[in-house]
This record gives C-alpha cells, structure tokens and sequence, in this order.
C-alpha cells in the first residue's frame, strides 16, 4: 500500500498578492513558482522575512515548501508567502499558535494603496494651486 502524501496547505494575502504554500516533510528547500527561492527573491531580506516563522518554530530544515504566488510587486508577494506558512505551520501544530500570534506572523496586514480621487492629483494630494 502507497503512502498518502502528507501535506499541509495555507493561503496568505498582502496588498494585491496571494500566495498558495505547500508544506510537504522534506529538508527545508523553497520553491516559488517552480523556481529555487535565491532565484524568485534576490533580496536577501526579503528572504529572511519570508523564512520568520519557520525560524521561530524551529521547522526550517523539517519541510520542502512549494509556493504558487500571484500579484503585487516583490515584497507585497513575500508578505503574503509568510502568512501562508504560518496559517500551514499551525496545521501542523497548534500549539505553534501563541509564538506566531506573538510574533504578528498571524496577522493580515490589510494595508492597501487607497484609490484616486476625481478634482485631486492622487489619493490625497491635490493639483497646484494658483493665485495669480
């Protein structure tokens, strides 16, 4: 009889992006749409952010993370990798739950960019005024 493959699954979201993470048991590699993590973030600290909560539960050589991510610029796409891993992690152990809400790993972040407005030249800012 074949082994079910074990898997957990956590959905992550940051300004326009989303991010789908797999958790599979394996020796901490990550990849990001098909692509080696150095490879997809070469930013280091975008790297670093991203691997937060593995660090904190003391997983990051215990799983193989494959991560589909959509939308948004680079780090609005690694904001919502690391929610993703840690709504899986807490699948995985609920325990894990008082460290990553201590941390803020648990937290949206619904901060999005606030849209135009019609007469003004951005959202806020309005056009040059003239008085003569």
């Amino acid at each position: 009889m074949a082994d079910k493959l074990v898997q957990y699954y956590g959905t992550g979201r940051r300004k326009t992006a989303t991010a789908r993470v797999f958790l599979r048991p394996g020796t901490g590699r990550i990849y990001v749409n098909k692509r080696e993590i150095e490879n997809y973030f070469p930013r280091a600290t975008l790297r670093m952010d991203l691997r937060q909560p593995l660090g904190l539960t003391e997983n990051t050589e215990a799983f193989d993370l494959y991560v589909t991510v959509r939308g948004g610029g680079q780090a609005g796409q690694a904001g919502a990798v690391r929610l993703g891993i840690a709504r899986a992690l807490l699948l995985v152990n609920p325990d894990y739950r008082g460290a990553l809400k201590a941390a803020g790993f648990l937290t949206r972040d619904a901060r999005k960019v606030e849209r135009k407005k019609y007469g003004r030249a951005g959202a806020r800012a309005k056009f040059q005024f003239s008085k003569r």
